[in-house]
């Protein structure tokens, strides 16, 4: 991948995709992960606002301290960014203390981390008449789904949906993002123990990325063996049991001859 020219032309869609719309620039939220810390360097470079927004909830401290290292690399190298914390920990408790006690599980509770954020990216947004940037990648954007519907899902732009996370890694290294961040396991930040992705997952990206490529090409499992067919296994699983969250909402078509 020729990872500068890919970065210049994601800069200039970000760019004239802002000046399109005719707001001020973006809003991301950070977590100390690759992903959020390439897409916000991207939408740093357009020299339009960029707010970044931690938004810790019970939040492993390792995450919040390179979320914070970030930033400050950010402030330090361009003039048009802003820096807000967040702290939505008393949001969190408030809300699941007002929930019924059978609608409370581990997965159920991470997916409300995910939208109270979200809710809290887009109050910023409208406020400063911002652009919501996503920080999925491709695996889990269009791949096994591994993001919250209306949480992390719900964003104005997808800057870097269309980069594996190996291509993520190839051009968080082009930009100069802290080595902390490069070499930290990949998490979601949505559970308190700070559990990885592969831990969830399964299986780890580059492991991902092949079996999207075999899954898209039209083999099966009985194509494969081994580890290969493990990770094709779990791939295909998450992808179809996760294809609501990539595809339109459903919406009942009311025929002509009944309106």
């Amino acid at each position: 991948m020729k990872s500068k020219e890919v970065i210049d032309h994601m800069v200039k869609w970000l760019d004239d995709y802002c000046e399109k719309t005719g707001l001020n620039g973006f809003v991301v939220g950070i977590s100390g992960g690759i992903d959020s810390a390439v897409t916000s360097a991207l939408c740093a470079m357009t020299g339009r606002k960029l707010c970044c927004l931690t938004m810790p909830i019970h939040q492993v401290e390792s995450e919040f301290i390179r979320g914070e290292e970030h930033i400050d690399w950010l402030l330090t190298n361009f003039q048009n960014v802003e820096k807000q914390i967040i702290d939505l920990t008393s949001t969190y408790d408030t809300f699941q203390a007002s929930l019924p006690k059978d609608a409370i599980t581990h997965l159920s509770m991470a997916n409300a981390r995910a939208r109270i954020r979200m809710t809290a990216l887009y109050t910023v947004a409208g406020g400063h008449g911002l652009l919501v940037a996503g920080t999925g990648n491709k695996v889990e954007d269009f791949g096994i789904g591994f993001f919250t519907k209306y949480g992390d899902g719900g964003v104005d732009i997808s800057p870097i949906a269309d980069l594996n996370k190996s291509e993520v890694y190839a051009i968080a290294k082009e930009l100069g993002v802290a080595n902390s961040i490069q070499v930290a396991s990949p998490t979601d930040g949505l559970w308190e123990d700070g559990r990885d992705d592969e831990a969830q997952i399964g299986a780890s990206y580059p492991e991902l990325e092949i079996a999207m490529e075999q899954y898209d090409a039209g083999l099966t499992s009985e194509d494969l063996e081994g580890r290969e067919r493990e990770v094709f296994i779990i791939y295909k699983r998450r992808h179809i049991a996760n294809l609501h969250k990539m595809v339109p909402i459903p919406v009942c078509t009311i025929p002509t001859e009944l309106k």
